[in-house]
């Protein structure tokens, strides 16, 4: 698989519920999320923005995109001003049909900006794996089906050496109803 048709099959509206284990504090928590994925075209104002400071050019990046999401999770209180949501831009760098550098707008671990690396496994399962200061994040997101996909994430130590977190999700991809007259 290539960056490019890992992001045209993403697209789209996507239900997403994730199982989280936090081992460091012994927790286990359950998150139901929405999770809309759009292209943006590399002359977007907010792909220069976040490409700016990278040392990487236009001519360099392919398929930018733009994941948004809101969430529940049963750690939440029942009050809606505790809804989580966010939004985080993601530029592809290919170095090879198969591999290369994502520029992060913001973190997976720590909510900062990130220059990861990823890469396609024979079976068509990307995965994205993401150094910061006080933690490393592996992410494999592959698809069962054209409105199926499956995400798996783990946070380490910063050293490598112990796992802090890890979650699975299921996610389904919403359809539009046909508009009946």
């Amino acid at each position: 698989m290539r960056i490019e048709q890992f992001v045209a099959q993403s697209e789209g509206e996507w239900r997403s519920m994730r199982s989280s284990h936090s081992l460091a504090f012994q927790q286990f928590e359950q998150v139901i999320s929405l999770i809309k994925i759009k292209s943006l075209d590399t002359e977007d104002p907010e792909v220069i923005e976040v490409l700016r400071p990278t040392g990487y050019s236009k001519s360099q990046l392919l398929s930018p995109f733009k994941v948004v999401w809101k969430s529940e999770s049963d750690w939440d209180t029942t009050d809606q001003s505790q809804q989580k949501s966010g939004c985080c831009l993601l530029i592809p760098i290919p170095t090879s049909k198969s591999a290369g550098k994502m520029i992060r707008s913001i973190g997976y671990a720590e909510e900062v900006g990130s220059i990861s690396t990823y890469s396609f496994h024979s079976d068509g399962t990307f995965e994205l794996r993401s150094k910061y200061g006080q933690a490393i994040a592996e992410e494999r997101i592959w698809f069962v089906s054209e409105n199926i996909r499956c995400r798996f994430s783990a946070i380490r130590t910063s050293a490598g050496s112990g796992i802090l977190q890890t979650s699975f999700s299921s996610e389904v991809r919403r359809l539009t109803s046909p508009v009946r007259n």
